[in-house]
């Protein structure tokens, strides 16, 4: 009987020395799966500020509270541009008629840009690393300006503090040019890439 206690006293302690050390394994642990999910939410956290920065154009400096401030000022005066813009093609794109056939006032505004030596042309300038200022000339047509704005974006560039003149038959647009690929184009490689724009079909 002695025996018999003996060895169950025994298994008790053994089972109540298990518990205290998994108790013990258990409070460490803790701390440091926490730790972990702290430090796998910090980098989620810094890993779309950088996604953020990125795609924003001008970043005054790197502290997050910065970064987001930056984001939503850029969100802010692209709204602007847009308001700007529609408010403009309301009065270029009257019509919203499609047709295939010049109308009377295009051919007309193609006669008096050539009768007074208006070319299809493009001006640029760099302002920043990212930034170009542009000055496109291109006929005055029905739908031109929109095609224009649609197919500079189309190759992910950024037209901003956009302005549109139209006289002697031609459509005067200056804006800034921004995007990532602005950094690794040149002032002539930017003004081929529009130039080719505006002397395309749909803008003649």
């Amino acid at each position: 009987m002695d025996q018999l206690i003996g060895s169950a006293m025994d298994e008790l302690c053994i089972s109540e020395q298990g518990r205290i050390r998994n108790k013990r394994r258990s409070n460490m642990n803790g701390p440091c799966k926490n730790l972990e999910a702290e430090r796998r939410r910090r980098q989620k956290l810094h890993d779309r500020l950088m996604a953020l920065r990125g795609v924003v154009p001008q970043i005054t400096n790197m502290k997050k509270a910065t970064i987001v401030e930056d984001a939503i000022a850029h969100i802010k005066t692209l709204q602007q541009t847009v308001d700007h813009l529609k408010d403009q093609l309301s009065d270029v794109d009257a019509s919203s008629e499609d047709s295939t056939e010049p109308s009377n006032g295009e051919i007309h505004a193609a006669e008096e840009m050539k009768s007074l030596g208006i070319e299809p042309d493009i001006t640029v300038a760099k302002i920043y690393e990212n930034k170009f200022w542009i000055k496109a000339t291109f006929r005055k047509k029905r739908g031109a300006f929109t095609k224009f704005m649609e197919a500079v974006t189309a190759f992910g560039f950024e037209l901003t503090d956009t302005s549109l003149t139209t006289i002697n038959g031609a459509m005067l647009v200056t804006s800034c040019l921004e995007g990532v690929s602005c950094e690794k184009l040149s002032v002539d490689e930017i003004k081929q890439f529009l130039l080719e724009i505006v002397q395309g079909t749909y803008l003649n």
